[in-house]
């Protein structure tokens, strides 16, 4: 076998290790709103678990944020972040289901993760809006807090849990799933960064032209006067 077609298989061949599947492809209206909303809104949802549930109460008294401010800004800015994130969850449910490009793309891996990141989401936000805004007010820092990070520390506390309202702990068990599942699902790319997108070289496309068609000049040329294989 020559080198040239050796070359030209291994660019066909796919040599990464995961990838979000994209399928902007297939449809890109829905996605264009869908997909900045899903990410802004889960951006500061991240942000505020990380210091609800990673910081301790005596850490943030100690730079002056008091538990009223706390749990006041906590909990308007996780509702303005959740609505955020279930609009754009719900541009992207609605758009697997009501394209039929899309839904034809849908893996099995997808039919698991948009029902548990839905469940995981809806459960969150129901939470915080019943007891900590229309509620009246639940401390999750006392007991939900203390028993997730006993669960990194390798010295779990199911007692600090167990006396939680139903809602959070319904919560918390779609959340563990989904991290059992996130190995195996387009969410995995979330532990990557693009740096080699800068780096790598053109990734290069040719027409597919009917046959006995003239060919147009010019044509099947990649940037830099490289000619398409």
């Amino acid at each position: 076998m020559s080198a040239t077609p050796r070359r030209y298989e291994d660019q066909q061949r796919w040599k990464g290790g995961w990838t979000s599947r994209t399928s902007q492809l297939l449809e890109h209206r829905w996605l264009g709103w869908g997909s900045p909303l899903f990410h802004l809104g889960a951006f500061m949802v991240i942000a505020g678990h990380a210091v609800g549930l990673a910081v301790p109460a005596s850490w943030t008294e100690a730079v002056g944020v008091d538990e009223h401010t706390y749990h006041t800004t906590a909990a308007w800015a996780g509702s303005v972040a959740g609505v955020a994130m279930v609009a754009g969850l719900g541009m992207l449910c609605a758009r697997r289901l009501l394209s039929r490009r899309v839904r034809l793309g849908t893996g099995r891996s997808d039919k698991v993760l948009f029902p548990l990141l839905s469940a995981t989401v809806l459960l969150g936000i129901t939470a915080t809006a019943a007891h900590n805004v229309f509620g009246a007010g639940y401390d999750y820092r006392s007991t939900v807090s203390v028993w997730f990070r006993g669960l990194f520390a390798l010295s779990p506390e199911p007692g600090a849990i167990a006396g939680a309202p139903l809602l959070f702990r319904l919560h918390a068990l779609t959340a563990c799933l989904l991290f059992a599942a996130w190995p195996f699902t387009r969410l995995v790319h979330v532990w990557s960064a693009p740096v080699g997108y800068l780096v790598r070289p053109y990734v290069v496309y040719r027409r597919r032209a009917a046959a006995g068609a003239p060919r147009r000049r010019g044509a099947g040329t990649a940037p830099g006067g490289r000619r398409a294989v």
